[in-house]
Order: C-alpha cells, then structure tokens, then sequence
C-alpha cells in the first residue's frame, strides 16, 4: 500500500475545504468557529483510499490549509510535508493574491507534483470558464504545474462534476511520486497536541522519514523530553507503526499537552541535536517588496515549527548563477530575485536537519519575501573556505559531502554518531558511502573517529615543530607535557594517541613517563645551571629530615629565579625531590631511609604516635606532622585517632 499526502493551497474561498469533503466525505473543518464563520482557520485532515494505476491501493491523506492571508502561518505549519498539491483556483474569481502568495511557498518549499483544480465550475458559463483557464496557463508557464506537465481541471463541488477525472488525476500524478524512506531516521513534526479521554496526550503530524512504532522510545525536540508511544494510528486506524508518508497519531506516555506544541518534533531518542544556528542557501522572491539587508529579521518557517530569525547574509548571486562558486562574507544586501548563502540564527534551539526547506516572511508587512534549504545545522566557525564547504553541501554526491564534513574538523576528527547528528542519515548509509575512502585511505578510522588523511600528515608535523620548538625554549625541561602536547595541537584524544604513538614507532619522538622529546634530546645545562642543580641536590640530601626551606636554597644560587624553579621542577620530576607539602621538600634517599626506619620501628610497635615520631627522627613538630601525612598517603601508615598504625 502506497501512502502519498496531499495538500490543498489556495485563496480564501475558493472551494478547498469543500473540494476535500466531496472527495473524501470528511469535513476537514473541526473548529466551532470554522464553522461558524465559514472559512478555515486552522489545519484541517482527512483520508480516503484509491485502486492505484498499479492495482495496489493507494492511501491519501489530505492536508486541508486556510486560505486567507492572516492564517498563512498555518497554512506553513501543514504543507511542509505534502508529496503533491491540488492548486485550488475559483472559476468565478481566477488568480487572486493568496493563491499568488501560496503557489509562491509551494516552489520555494520544492514541490515538485500537483494538480490544478478549477473549483466552482457550475458557478460560471463555458466561455468564462475557458477564460479562467487559459489565464490560469499563463500563470503556470515554465512551473512545476505547467498545464504540459501536469493535469489540470475543472470540478463542481457541489454538483460533482469533474471528481471522478479529478480522482483519476490524483491516481496517475501519486504514481509518479517517490515513496518517502521508511528505512531512515525517523522525524514527525508535530501539528496537533490534544488530549483524549482515556488515552491521555496525542501528537499528530505527518511522518516526514523512517519508521515510528508502538512502544517506540522517543524524544522531543527541542525540549530533550523523552516520552513513550503508548498507541499509533494511521489516517484514523490503529496500527502497530507508521511508516514515512503517512498522518500519523501517536498516543504518548511522558508528557502532557503542556509539554508538547505543535512546531516540535518526534524523533529517536539521542541521535540528533537541536541547534539555534544554521547555514542556508537562501532565495529571495522576485516579487520581494523591497532588498534583504544583512541581520535583517524575520518570520522563520520549517515543517511545523516558526520563529523569528536572524539572517547573516553572505554574498548574493544572480537567479541563474550558482552560490557554490565565489561567496564571500558581507554583502549588504540581498535583491529581489537573488540567491546567496547564509547564516540562520534563531533565539531558542530548534529541530533543523540538511535538506530541510524553509520559508521566510517579512516582519512588517507579513509578507512571504523568500525561503531555501537548510545545508548545515552544526555550523562552526567562519573561514575563508566556508564557501568551498557550502558549496559541497549544495550540489556534492553523499561521498564528498561526507568528506568535506570530516575534512574541516582537522585533527580533531568526527565521530559516526556526530556525522548521523549532523546529516540525519542513518550509520549504515555513511559507512557505505565511506567504504571506498577508507579503502582508498583518504578518510582514516581511529577508535571512534574518523580523521580526513591530510589532517593526520600536519597533525604530525604540527606535534613534531612543537616538541622542538618547547625544547628550544626550554633547555631545563626534559620534554613538553603529553596533554599540553595535545591541546596546542588541538587534537581529540584519540587522535592524539594515535599519532604520538605512530611518531614514536617511527623514532621520530620518544615518550618518558608523561612527557614526550625528540629522540636522544635530554636537558641542556650551562655551566652555572649544573653548578646550581649540584648545589640545590647537596643542599637536602645533607639536610636529611631537616630541610632547609627551598626559597633560601634558591637564594643562594648564581642563577636568577626563574631558571632555579626549572631546576627544581627537573629534580622533581625525576623524583630526586619529593615535595611533601607546599613549603617542605626531601631528599629522595632521606625519605626512604625513614620507610626502613619505620619498618624496624614495627617490630617494636604496630603503632606510632607523633611524640614517638619525633623521638625516632629527631624532629621538631614543623616536620613530623607533614612527614605523617605523607607516610599515610604512600600507605606506610594509617591515622588511628592520634596515633598510626604501621602497614
């Protein structure tokens, strides 16, 4: 069974919520005051099944939207996801302005099938019907409804005339409609939030991809709400999952209507993220009123959801041209007509994925000035190859939009998670566009991510000009800090690793303990260094446990300050010091000669206190109560009370 969502658009009046219930038998009008005042206000549904040209059923469901100008935001809310159009027109009042502003939406969104229908038919003579028609051809010329491509034609909603070849119309365009991906990540952008008595909350949207089930764990966007789905309905019946294409009702454990609103969607809990930024290929309409400014705001449309945007223009281009090509950050408009890159930035997170199409209106007057397609929801930072990298995702196969996507996180590389995060392809899809890279080594796979080639070869250099840059800077340090290593190279830590650890198999670098130096490079002293480094060595292993304190050990030196503390710092780090605290600091040999003094003490007495410490060292409190504390930190001793027990 082949389902395919239909859309109705067009001015106010003009017969489409009528058209709807004549197809279906289903008044897509279900507010009071819809009713009341007769015109639709808000997003209508309705179902019914056809034999498909095939002989398989077809299922269609309808999305019935206002015509009227104050309700276009609605109207935005429900055509997002429709597969074809019925462009309703009065044959008694022809092209008016909402069926100009709508039919402007439709080509901005993409659609790309539909069918003209004349409504009102019986309202009008032959003659005057023919008229209508020929001036609704001159509309459609050079469009995705022009009349040599698609039907078009004329019905009585109240006669019936005209339903029957309408319907077969509908069957001959669905047939050529794509089914939507079932098999994909799954996205249902909410349109209703209501509550049932005896259900409890229910979301209601169209499944624009994948696959929802029952007992489907799944989270709202952007809220990071995860809720269950208790029950699924498909076009009204119940069913155990919806597939992509469908209306679709779920049931939902988790949250209340309070917690949910139409313009958030439902999609699988921790594989996306919300973003407030975006990068955008952006057209303006000819019929703009008047040139997009740069950070100018406006009204935001996508799927269901709207807010207002900031919109960073980058260089415009003439209608025919291509953005890939020449963008540069910084025009100060652009005209009616044109097309650019840009940057969306919206107030609060929302749900945006590539190939998303959207719709911008004018603050004051709300007017629909112009729309696009989302390329990137996880933007970094601007460079002057932002417009190469722009221009991938605009027009480049899935291998090189992948590519370019590892590509520009350098060393850093980019996990499967994030590049599912970023595109909304499934893993399976990017492992098998990346199978030929990697097989090629263009794209290397370390642990969890994936690092374009180049990116390893001046990752390498990079590490390699650092550690020799830090020894010559630092004659008195034996090498650089592994993770000060890492951070100036600005690599992840698996990446890292990796290449450090290939540098040193190679005997390119050498790595001791946690630092890592060229190969056979050690420190470098000058005569009153070495002289100073003896000295401060003297200095405590004379003292044995009655050190001097360090600042008038370094007093004394022939070297300036500086120089004296990374003398210091050397004979740490090779543990000739140890520094026990921050004031006091021992000869290594002092200190185990007090371990062995503590282990004969134990043969007396399995316990110490600090009177007795001081008897056995000769020691003044200044010193014993910091050497216990370092004795129970190297678990040689063990505070009891007041006294410790020897391990």
């Amino acid at each position: 069974m082949k389902s395919i969502i239909v859309g109705t658009a067009g001015h106010i009046d003009h017969g489409k919520t009528a058209l709807v219930k004549a197809l279906t038998g289903i008044d897509a009008d279900r507010l009071e005051e819809e009713k009341r005042r007769g015109i639709t206000i808000d997003l209508g549904f309705a179902h019914m099944e056809l034999p498909g040209s095939g002989g398989e059923t077809l299922r269609l469901g309808f999305v019935d939207v206002p015509g009227h100008e104050r309700f276009v935001r609605n109207m935005l809310a429900g055509v997002g996801g429709i597969d074809l159009v019925l462009l309703v027109i009065a044959a008694d009042e022809a092209i008016k302005p909402q069926t100009r502003e709508h039919f402007d939406i439709l080509q901005l969104l993409k659609v790309r099938r539909g069918i003209t229908v004349l409504t009102k038919s019986d309202a009008v003579d032959a003659e005057t019907l023919e008229v209508v028609r020929l001036e609704v051809e001159e509309f459609l010329r050079g469009t995705f409804l022009e009349t040599s491509k698609s039907p078009m034609v004329a019905v009585s909603s109240l006669t019936g005339a005209g339903l029957d070849e309408l319907k077969r119309a509908i069957v001959a365009v669905a047939a050529q409609a794509q089914p939507r991906d079932s098999r994909s990540l799954a996205r249902l952008p909410i349109d209703r939030v209501f509550t049932m008595k005896g259900f409890g909350t229910v979301v209601t949207g169209t499944l624009i991809a994948g696959t929802m089930r029952r007992e489907d764990e799944l989270e709202v966007f952007p809220t990071g709400r995860k809720v269950r789905a208790r029950g699924v309905q498909v076009h009204g019946q119940a069913a155990e999952a919806a597939l992509a294409g469908q209306r679709t009702a779920l049931n939902v454990v988790g949250a209340s209507t309070e917690d949910v609103a139409r313009g958030m969607t439902l999609a699988p809990p921790a594989t996306f993220e919300a973003t407030s930024r975006a990068d955008v290929r952006l057209r303006l309409l000819s019929s703009a009123p008047r040139p997009l400014r740069d950070r100018a705001r406006v009204h935001f449309h996508s799927y269901t959801m709207e807010s207002v945007a900031e919109i960073v223009l980058y260089r415009s281009k003439e209608p025919d041209s291509s953005p890939a090509r020449n963008t540069k950050i910084g025009p100060p408009q652009l005209l009616p007509g044109q097309e650019t890159f840009a940057r969306l930035k919206l107030p609060e997170a929302a749900m945006l994925l590539p190939g998303d199409r959207f719709i911008i209106r004018q603050l004051s007057p709300v007017v629909t000035i112009g729309g696009g397609v989302v390329l990137d929801s996880a933007p970094m930072r601007r460079t002057p190859a932002l417009a190469d990298f722009l221009g991938v995702l605009a027009e480049g196969s899935a291998e090189r939009i992948l590519l370019a996507r590892i590509a520009r996180r350098l060393q850093e590389g980019i996990s499967i998670s994030n590049l599912v995060a970023e595109t909304g392809w499934t893993k399976s899809t990017i492992e098998m566009q990346l199978a030929e890279p990697l097989r090629q080594g263009q794209v290397l796979r370390i642990g969890d991510r994936l690092v374009h080639a180049p990116a390893i070869s001046r990752l390498q250099l990079l590490i390699l000009s650092t550690v020799e840059d830090f020894h010559k800077r630092n004659p008195l340090v034996g090498g650089v800090a592994k993770e000060q290593l890492r951070e100036q190279a600005g690599a992840s830590v698996e990446v890292f690793d990796a290449v450090l650890g290939g540098l040193v198999r190679d005997k390119k670098l050498e790595v001791a303990g946690d630092l890592a130096r060229l190969p056979g490079h050690g420190v470098v002293m000058k005569d009153e260094e070495a002289e100073s480094k003896q000295i401060i060595e003297q200095a405590f292993g004379n003292a044995g446990l009655k050190v001097p304190a360090l600042h008038e050990v370094i007093a004394g030196l022939k070297v300036d300050k500086t120089r004296a503390q990374k003398i210091v710092t050397l004979l740490l780090r090779d543990k000739v010091l140890i520094k026990i605290s921050d004031e006091l600091v021992f000869h290594r040999i002092a200190l185990e000669q007090l371990r062995r003094q503590m282990t004969a003490y134990k043969e007396k007495s399995s316990s110490i206190d600090v009177a007795k410490f001081k008897e056995l060292t000769g020691v003044s409190r200044k010193y014993a109560i910091p050497l216990l504390e370092y004795l129970d930190r190297e678990r040689v001793t063990k505070r009891v009370g007041d006294a410790r027990t020897i391990l």
